[in-house]
């Protein structure tokens, strides 16, 4: 319910409400004169959005969306001021406030709090009439009956909500659950002055974990640059350098906002001189035509302190920060690095009477058991053997929910479905050791059924530590390949990581990946490789023109 403007107080309120801006020239130098903001309006950097952007689109539009900047980007000081602005200009709105943490929700109504205090919404006396009561330590209340509070991180406190706007700081560091309950909490009505409000979720935050909340989000919203991003090849679609309106769960237009610290750096005066920058390689120049507020100068400093895993993540919004990944030196983004459909070294295959045949290199299969977690099997084309032999992962297999002989059924599936060969043409495939267990209601052990099913398998005990090195040494050397197809596995190679942040070049010698979900595709790869170097694999190049053991379609 709303409530009208009280007769005799509230006359302040209804002097800035006739002030309504109509257009985004109006609307900025509303937030300038009435502020003291400044808000930018072009963007710097390729893919960039002006932060003014956002403003206009919550505003004028309204609609879910993501606002992806930096940190110290003013996101926070942002979305206060688009919380002020739906308060003063809709009367009778529902705004609540979530953030990844208490303090972090506190931090963007401190600010609301603090614009609350400018001239343009206080009488000559200093006493504030555009409140309805005095505020609270988590509630505004105007006499136009709009209504802002601020709400713990807890589904709990979240369910028992129904409200016009959510918006959520820091997503990146949201519980998941809390998100997804926060996605059922907003509605679309008509307010006091018979405008439509249409009910939104935004979600403001930097963007640091690998295939966290914020990466998620960012990828199933936008158009942008897989590259600049971080993700892997195919898993955005191709477009346009800036963001593009997709369909939202509410119906309207889903956008995203993104904006760097090169975008809000203030014009870097002529004393500083662009020869010997840290900042040069990024900016280019570019900071000594910038009309934003972070002072030059504290970039630079703060550019001198952090690594460029953190610059890059926290401060140009490239790519997740990757201090803590097993395989930091993984890289699906460079075309003909790691992922790759067919790599120069395999020979390209014969057809010979309509039937085509692989010419080079043997099979090889690696496979991690699963019921609950998931169930991964890959295969993998090889030339040569041990330390030197050259492996391309050709197909994955990766399920859960099924007991290991229907596993073993969707395999043999998927391998009819592709041409791969049978399990008993594979050479041989890597295994769990932990395969040898029995189980204790049927007294068989995986390895045994896998057998049962035609497979060699090799199962060759080692230290995490030992299978990680061998990844990476083969990343470094150019000697371990990835299909494009092999979407788990490639994102779990990127997303696998240590329980904390650990100095770069971290060697697991003291602590484990954690075993969180992308786990299980990386074991699967590590069983294939710690085989293939501790007993050999193919031992020749094979002629299937000359003996073929299989046929079979080519992917």
């Amino acid at each position: 319910m709303t409530t009208p403007l009280p007769t005799a107080a509230g006359r302040r309120l209804r002097m800035v409400m006739a002030m309504r801006p109509t257009t985004p020239d109006s609307l900025h130098r509303f937030i300038r004169a009435g502020f003291g903001l400044d808000i930018g309006r072009t963007a710097v950097s390729r893919g960039s959005t002006p932060p003014f952007d956002y403003l206009c689109h919550a505003f004028f539009h309204g609609g879910d969306c993501v606002v992806w900047a930096n940190r110290g980007g003013g996101k926070t000081m942002r979305g206060a001021v688009a919380t002020l602005l739906d308060l003063v200009f809709k009367p009778g709105i529902q705004v609540r406030i979530l953030g990844g943490s208490l303090e972090q929700s506190n931090k963007m109504y401190e600010h609301l709090r603090t614009l609350l205090d400018q001239p343009l919404l206080r009488d000559r006396s200093g006493s504030g009439d555009v409140l309805a009561v005095p505020a609270t330590a988590r509630r505004v209340v105007l006499t136009n009956g709009s209504r802002v509070e601020i709400l713990a991180g807890s589904q709990r406190s979240v369910r028992g909500t129904r409200v016009h706007k959510l918006r959520c700081d820091e997503v990146e560091e949201f519980d998941p659950a809390v998100w997804e309950a926060a996605q059922l909490v907003t509605r679309s009505q008509p307010l006091a002055d018979g405008r439509e409000v249409v009910g939104s979720v935004e979600g403001l935050s930097t963007m640091h974990h690998p295939f966290g909340l914020m990466s998620k989000l960012v990828e199933s919203a936008a158009d942008m640059d897989p590259v600049r991003l971080g993700f892997a090849p195919g898993s955005m679609r191709d477009g346009a350098d800036g963001p593009r309106a997709e369909p939202g769960a509410n119906g309207q237009a889903l956008r995203v906002f993104k904006w760097n610290a090169l975008d809000v750096v203030a014009c870097c005066p002529d004393t500083l001189a662009c020869e010997g920058c840290p900042l040069w390689d990024d900016c280019e120049g570019r900071a000594k035509s910038a009309t934003g507020f972070v002072p030059v100068e504290d970039l630079i400093a703060q550019r001198r302190r952090t690594s460029d895993l953190t610059w890059t993540a926290e401060m140009l919004c490239e790519r997740p920060r990757g201090e803590a990944s097993v395989y930091p030196n993984f890289d699906p983004h460079t075309p003909g690095k790691h992922v790759v459909e067919r790599p120069e070294w395999l020979e390209p295959d014969e057809t010979v009477g309509g039937v085509t045949h692989r010419t080079s290199g043997g099979w090889l299969g690696g496979m991690d058991f699963g019921l609950r977690s998931p169930h991964v099997m890959l295969w993998a084309r090889v030339v040569g053997q041990g330390l030197d032999a050259k492996v391309h992962i050709i197909d994955e297999y990766h399920a859960a929910g099924l007991t290991l002989d229907r596993q073993l059924e969707a395999i043999e599936a998927q391998r009819q479905r592709h041409g791969w060969p049978a399990a008993g043409e594979l050479d041989w495939g890597g295994v769990d050791p932990a395969g040898h267990q029995r189980d204790r209601h049927s007294g068989r052990t995986d390895i045994a059924l896998v057998r049962e099913a035609g497979y060699r398998v090799r199962s060759a005990r080692s230290r995490i530590a030992e299978g990680i090195e061998i990844i990476r040494r083969r990343f470094d050397r150019d000697t371990l390949t990835i299909h494009p197809r092999c979407a788990e596995l490639i994102k779990s190679l990127q997303s696998y990581r240590f329980p904390s942040a650990s100095p770069h070049g971290h060697t697991a010698s003291n602590e484990e990946p954690l075993k969180d979900g992308p786990d299980h595709a990386c074991d699967a790869l590590r069983y294939l490789l710690l085989n293939l170097e501790r007993m050999g694999g193919p031992t020749q190049t094979r002629n299937y023109l000359a003996a073929s053991r299989w046929h079979g379609r080519v992917d």
